[in-house]
């Protein structure tokens, strides 16, 4: 296993918690409002996100999304690494191909229980010198207010488009700051799986039982 392993299961978790909301409402509902950072330098929305947001994604073309070009392109993968990765998933049983569309089909079960009982070990984090950038961990929104102290520096993933100061946390994967400006569900469930990387037990149990619950929407 490698750690974009990890970061690309989470990105078909995303995925299909997307392509279930179209098919069950007939139109996109756009992501949670989970953001940390700036507008990208140019100005112009991102394509996948703006669609998103603005209800024209059906489910047909939800699925193209599923291809290892556009994985490569959404998560900043190389397209042999998206397919080495997709390999290694397959063979361990954390991922298969859907059986009635052959698209990669990430096991939220066996993938809660990798992330909870065996990332913080596999792909160990560990703060760093204090920069600006992408609140991680706690210290994202989908864990805001919930068990920090006041005056804690919360953990980032340095880029210079991040809201926040804070202590540098290498991310699973060096393209997940993009790939999270894209997808702010991916950064959800990404500041999570940091959350108990980084935390101590009962840190850890908050961040298990609301992944657990994402996961569980997502199926």
């Amino acid at each position: 296993m490698k750690s974009q392993d990890i970061f690309l299961l989470l990105k078909l978790a995303s995925l299909a918690h997307r392509e279930s909301v179209v098919s069950r409402l007939g139109d996109a509902v756009g992501p949670a409002a989970w953001q940390d950072w700036l507008p990208d330098e140019d100005g112009d929305p991102d394509l996948e996100r703006s669609l998103y947001d603005s209800g024209f994604v059906s489910y047909e073309s939800t699925s193209k999304e599923y291809g290892v070009r556009a994985l490569a392109q959404s998560t900043g993968i190389s397209k042999t690494q998206v397919g080495l990765a997709l390999q290694r998933c397959y063979d361990v049983g954390l991922a298969k191909p859907d059986r009635l569309t052959g698209v990669p089909r990430a096991n939220n079960k066996a993938l809660l229980e990798f992330v909870v009982y065996g990332l913080r070990y596999v792909f160990p984090a560990k703060p760093g010198e204090v920069t600006r950038g992408i609140a991680t961990g706690l210290g994202a929104p989908v864990l805001e207010g919930k068990l920090m102290t006041a005056g804690d520096l919360v953990p980032v993933w340095p880029d210079p488009l991040g809201n926040t100061k804070g202590v540098a946390v290498e991310p699973l994967y060096k393209t997940v700051t993009r790939a999270v400006r894209r997808d702010s569900r991916l950064y959800a469930l990404l500041a999570l799986a940091d959350a108990i990387r980084l935390g101590q037990p009962r840190e850890r149990n908050l961040a298990g039982e609301v992944l657990a619950q994402m996961l569980r929407d997502e199926r």
